[in-house]
C-alpha cells in the first residue's frame, strides 16, 4: 500500500532503541572499547584498513574533507595511519596504516567481537536465532529506506545513460547470445505524455533504472528495469517497478508489457510476484524477449 508519514509513536520507538543501543555498546564514550579515542575514529581506523584515498573514505563515511583531516590528524597524531600522495593520481591522498595501527585494530576487532559476545551470552540459541533475523530485517529495511526514486526522471541525463550502458554491459556478459546495445531505448521513447523514465539513487549514485514507453491502444511496456548489484535484495526492484507501474497508469495506459530472457530468474520472480501474468508473443523487433509478460494496471497510483 502507499506509503503514509511515519507516526509519533514510530519514531518514538526507533530513537528509544537508539538510545538503549548507543548506551549498550559504548557509542557515546570518549574511551570508546576502553581505548583512547571514540567511537568516530575507531570506525575510521576500521575503514581505513580497506579504503585507499581520503576521498572513498568521505564517501564511505558521509564525512566533509574538514571533519575527516581532523579525525585523521588525530590518528596520525597517534601513529596508526599515514598519508601521502596518491602515486596513481598526486591530486589524491592515500591513507594507509601503520604497523602500529594493525595492530590497534587487531585489539579493536578483539575488544568488539568480545563486547558483542557478552551481549549474546545471556540469549538462548532460539533467542539469538531470532535477534540475528531480526537485525538482518532491520539492516534491510533501512538500507531500502535510504534509496530515493526519481520518478519521472530525464532519460537524457548523464546518470540515465551511465545506468542503461552498465546494464547492457551485464545483459552483455551474462546472455548466451550477448546483448547488442543497439536496442536500448531512446530518450525520446520514453519521455513526453506517454513515456517515462525512472532512477533509484543510493545517495547520490545512482543505483537502478527503468523506463516505459508507448504501445499504442492504452498499451505501455515496460523496458530496462535493472537495479545495481550492490543494491540487489533490499526490495528496490519492487519499489521501482510499482513507481514505473504508477507512471504508466498516469499516462494513461491501461496495460503494461514487458519481454524478459530466460537467464533472469530473479526478474522473472519479481514480474510473477507483482501479478504479471504471461503471455503470447506481442512484438518481433526484441530478440533478447523470450518470454512475454504484461498486468492489467487501475487508473491512478497503484499499490507497492
Amino acid at each position: 500500500m502507499e506509503s503514509t508519514r511515519p507516526t509519533r509513536q514510530e519514531v518514538a520507538a526507533v530513537r528509544r532503541f537508539n538510545r538503549y543501543f548507543t548506551r549498550r555498546v559504548g557509542a557515546i564514550s570518549d574511551r570508546y572499547l576502553q581505548r583512547a579515542r571514540p567511537l568516530g575514529q575507531a570506525r575510521l581506523l576500521f575503514e581505513v584498513a580497506s579504503a585507499t584515498t581520503q576521498r572513498e573514505l568521505r564517501e564511505r563515511l558521509g564525512l566533509d574533507a574538514g571533519q575527516l583531516s581532523r579525525m585523521l590528524a588525530s590518528l596520525e597524531s597517534q601513529s596508526l595511519v599515514r598519508t601521502r600522495p596518491d602515486p596513481a593520481d598526486r591530486r589524491r591522498r592515500a591513507v594507509e596504516l601503520t604497523a602500529r595501527g594493525r595492530r590497534e585494530l587487531a585489539e579493536q576487532n578483539r575488544r568488539a567481537d568480545a563486547l558483542v559476545t557478552d551481549m549474546l551470552t545471556g540469549l538462548t540459541d532460539d533467542q539469538r536465532a531470532r535477534l540475528l533475523d531480526s537485525l538482518t530485517t532491520a539492516e534491510r529495511l533501512l538500507r531500502l529506506a535510504a534509496f530515493t526514486v526519481e520518478a519521472p526522471a530525464d532519460p537524457a541525463s548523464a546518470d540515465a545513460r551511465w545506468c542503461l550502458a552498465t546494464y547492457a554491459a551485464e545483459l552483455d556478459e551474462r546472455f548466451p547470445e550477448g546483448y547488442d546495445p543497439a536496442v536500448l531505448v531512446t530518450p525520446d521513447q520514453v519521455s513526453g505524455a506517454t513515456g517515462a523514465f525512472a532512477l533509484a539513487y543510493d545517495e547520490d549514485r545512482p543505483a537502478g533504472c527503468g523506463a516505459i514507453r508507448d504501445l499504442g491502444d492504452g498499451v505501455g511496456e515496460l523496458r530496462h528495469l535493472w537495479i545495481a548489484p550492490h543494491a540487489r535484495g533490499l526490495g528496490l526492484g519492487r519499489r521501482l517497478l510499482s513507481e514505473l507501474e504508477r507512471l504508466a497508469a498516469d499516462r494513461g495506459h491501461r496495460v503494461l508489457r514487458l519481454g524478459t530472457h530466460p537467464v533472469l530468474a530473479e526478474a522473472i520472480a519479481l514480474y510473477r510476484a507483482a501479478g504479471y501474468r504471461e503471455v503470447p508473443a506481442y512484438r518481433s523487433d526484441d530478440p533478447y524477449s523470450h518470454l512475454r509478460f504484461e498486468r492489467e494496471l487501475p487508473s491512478g497510483r497503484l499499490a507497492p
